[in-house]
């Protein structure tokens, strides 16, 4: 069965995703990417995952890196996102409040937290390299509401809980015409 890349995409696009932008040091210079497949591992030890496509503009300096930070855009920060995610352009870092973590790397000011890792573990994944890297610095601040993208737009979080949805029918197996076991 062949699943088709639109397909695929629209289907990933209805799970929500906070916004990070995943910073490190290249050459002595901060380079930085936004990244959405960003998600925790383990608590201990303290690890997160992130993935990083082959064709972005950053590749190898992510790929090379042995320090990377990942910051944890907030609600307001939607520009910081669109910034870091356009084509790469000089001066990505001009006007953003950044400082370097103790490992090194672009730590960007008025995140909802900053995650400063080691790279651990480097897997193969199709179009894209898994890094794990273990946490060694972080700074959180949980007041900082999270910025959200979902079905390819961002997203925020509703105020108040949401009131419940209305019972949906049990799915169909498709082609068949029979209710789905559970």
């Amino acid at each position: 069965m062949t699943i088709d890349g639109d397909g695929f995409r629209a289907a990933l696009g209805c799970f929500a995703t906070g916004i990070t932008v995943v910073t490190a040091r290249s050459r002595g210079r901060p380079v930085g990417l936004t990244v959405n497949s960003f998600n925790s591992v383990s608590l201990d030890p303290p690890l997160v995952l992130f993935s990083l496509g082959r064709h972005t503009h950053v590749y190898w300096d992510l790929l090379e890196a042995p320090h990377f930070a990942v910051n944890v855009l907030a609600q307001d920060q939607r520009p910081l996102s669109e910034r870091f995610a356009a084509p790469p352009a000089s001066g990505r870092f001009k006007g953003v409040a950044w400082r370097d973590g103790p490992f090194g790397s672009p730590l960007i000011g008025g995140t909802a937290a900053r995650l400063e890792c080691t790279v651990a573990h480097k897997y193969q994944g199709g179009d894209h390299v898994i890094l794990v890297g273990r946490v060694l610095h972080l700074e959180a601040e949980p007041h900082r509401r999270p910025l959200l993208y979902h079905q390819s737009a961002y997203a925020a979080l509703a105020p108040e809980p949401l009131a419940p949805e209305p019972p949906v029918p049990e799915p169909l197996v498709a082609g068949l015409g029979r209710r789905a076991v559970s």
